[in-house]
């Protein structure tokens, strides 16, 4: 007796996505190595690092600077990366020079 192959109506369902993707709703900021660090005195809120967060880990409140969503940040770097050369206002340290994990950390 010769395998049949099955249609494709009598696959079972798989890869169904319920909803939008977001990791919002997922503590992903855990395996990070390298964590940003804003210098507010050095910042001009110019957005830059806003626009190019891959997570949506900036986090800006009345047009300022506030900080990092550590919860969802994966240390990248892109943030200090696209800050203007000039400006200089994020940095990348790593992650053991933490001893406890906030929510944000701004230095100054």
């Amino acid at each position: 007796m010769a395998d049949t192959k099955k249609g494709w109506k009598e696959l079972p369902i798989g890869g169904v996505i319920p909803g939008g993707g977001t990791s919002d709703a997922y503590v992903t900021g855990g395996w990070r190595t390298f964590r940003p660090v804003l210098d507010p005195k050095k910042c001009t809120n110019c957005l830059i690092c806003w626009v190019f967060c891959p997570d949506s880990s900036v986090i800006f409140k009345d047009g300022k600077h506030q900080g990092f969503d550590l919860a969802h940040c994966k240390g990248c770097g892109i943030c200090a990366e696209e800050c203007p050369k000039k400006i200089q206002a994020i940095t990348m340290v790593e992650e053991t020079e933490f001893k406890s994990e906030g929510v944000c950390h701004v230095e100054g």
